[in-house]
C-alpha cells in the first residue's frame, strides 16, 4: 500500500520536541528518527458510536474521564446515528458490528432507538455497560429488543476485578452489587454476554482468568473465563509516555502485522459539546485527541493512521487488545 503521511491521521510534527528526544510527537518518525509505524485502512468492520461522556460513576483512571457531570462529549442522537448507518450501508462490505460506548451508554435517552435501528439494518450490536441502574431502568424494552433480534444484541459488562473490594477501589463504593445484579439479569434473559476487566498491577492473566472462572461458577453464569472473547482483559491505560514507540521495524520483531490493529478495521463517531455535527475519530481510545480526528464522514476516515500515541503502543500493539467483540475473537 502506498503510504503518504499527508493523508494520515495522527498529528503534526513538533521538530523542537523531536530533537530533544521526546516521544509521540511526530507522526512520521519516532524520537530516535525511525519511520513510525502506521495502520493501513483495510475495511470498515466495526463502527463505534460514543453516546456521550456522562456516566453514573466516576471511576479511577477512566481514560475518557466519564462522570455524572462530564458532558464534554454530548449525547449522540438517533438522527446522528442514522446518517452514519445510511453511509455505512453504501460503503461497507456487508453488515457491520455496531458498538456503543460512553460514558455509560444507557444514560443516553436515545440509546435503545439507535440500537433498534442498527439491528433493523442487519448489523450485530455490542453495548459496553456497567449494567447498573441506567441499564436496569430500561430492562423491559432491552429484553424485547433481544427477543426480536435473537443472538445479535451483545452486552459487555465492566467488572474491573473478580473481587468486590478490588472492583470498588476503581468503580467506587456500592458499585459491585448492582453490577452483579445487572449481569445476572442479562444472563437470565439469554443475552450474548461478555465481561471486560482490567489487568490489575501484580495479577497475571492466568490468575485473573481463574479468579473470574470461580466467580462465574459461584454466580451460576455461563461465561467461559478462558475465552478471550468472553472475558476481555484490558491493559491499564496510563497517559504517560513510559512506553516504547512503534517503528516500522517493530512489526517483524514482534511478529505482528499492522493490519491486525484495531484502527485498520474500525472507526468511532462522536459529537463534541457545542458542535453542530459529529466527527469521526480513529478509535475508541482517543476521543479527545484532535490530531486523530478524521473528518465528518466515514469515507473521509478511510485512510491510514499513524501510531503516534502511547495508547497505540501500550494498549494495541504491545497489549494486543481490541474493543471489538470480533477482534477479541480473532
Amino acid at each position: 500500500m502506498q503510504f503518504d503521511a499527508s493523508d494520515m491521521a495522527a498529528g503534526s510534527a513538533d521538530p523542537a520536541r523531536t530533537l530533544l528526544g521526546a516521544k509521540f510527537c511526530d507522526p512520521r518518525v519516532t524520537a530516535r528518527g525511525e519511520r513510525r509505524a502506521h495502520a493501513p485502512f483495510v475495511r470498515l468492520e466495526t463502527l463505534w458510536f460514543n453516546t456521550g461522556t456522562l456516566c453514573n460513576l466516576r471511576c479511577r483512571d477512566c481514560y475518557i474521564e466519564s462522570s455524572p457531570k462530564n458532558d464534554s462529549l454530548a449525547y449522540f442522537t438517533r438522527e446522528d446515528a442514522r446518517a452514519f448507518l445510511e453511509e455505512a450501508a453504501k460503503i461497507a462490505e456487508g453488515p457491520l458490528e455496531i458498538g456503543f460506548t460512553g460514558g455509560e451508554p444507557f444514560m443516553n435517552p436515545e440509546l435503545l432507538g439507535m440500537v433498534e435501528d442498527s439491528l433493523a439494518a442487519g448489523h450485530r450490536v455490542l453495548v459496553l455497560t456497567n449494567a447498573m441502574r441506567p441499564m436496569q431502568r430500561v430492562a423491559p424494552a432491552l429484553r424485547e429488543l433481544n427477543m426480536r433480534f435473537p443472538s445479535r444484541l451483545a452486552c459487555r459488562v465492566s467488572l474491573d476485578h473478580f473481587r468486590a473490594e478490588d472492583h470498588e477501589k476503581i468503580r467506587g463504593p456500592n458499585s459491585w452489587a448492582p453490577a452483579i445484579e445487572g449481569l445476572l439479569w442479562l444472563a437470565a434473559n439469554r443475552f450474548d454476554l461478555a465481561v471486560a476487566a482490567r489487568m490489575a498491577s501484580g495479577d497475571g492473566e492466568a490468575e485473573t482468568r481463574t479468579g473470574f472462572r470461580d466467580l462465574f461458577d459461584a454466580l451460576g453464569v455461563t461465561i467461559d473465563a478462558h475465552d478471550p472473547a468472553r472475558l476481555v482483559l484490558f491493559p491499564e491505560l496510563a497517559e504517560d509516555d513510559d512506553a516504547p514507540e512503534i517503528s516500522e521495524s517493530c512489526w517483524a520483531v514482534l511478529g505482528k502485522s499492522p493490519e491486525q490493529m484495531m484502527c485498520a478495521r474500525s472507526r468511532m463517531v462522536l459529537k463534541r459539546k457545542g458542535a453542530e455535527t459529529p466527527i469521526v475519530v480513529s478509535c475508541t481510545l482517543l476521543p479527545y485527541a484532535q490530531a486523530f480526528e478524521m473528518g465528518s464522514t466515514l469515507a473521509e476516515a478511510a485512510r491510514p493512521v499513524s501510531l503516534n500515541h502511547v495508547h497505540c503502543s501500550r494498549f494495541c500493539v504491545l497489549g494486543g487488545a481490541t474493543c471489538s467483540a470480533k477482534g477479541a475473537a480473532r
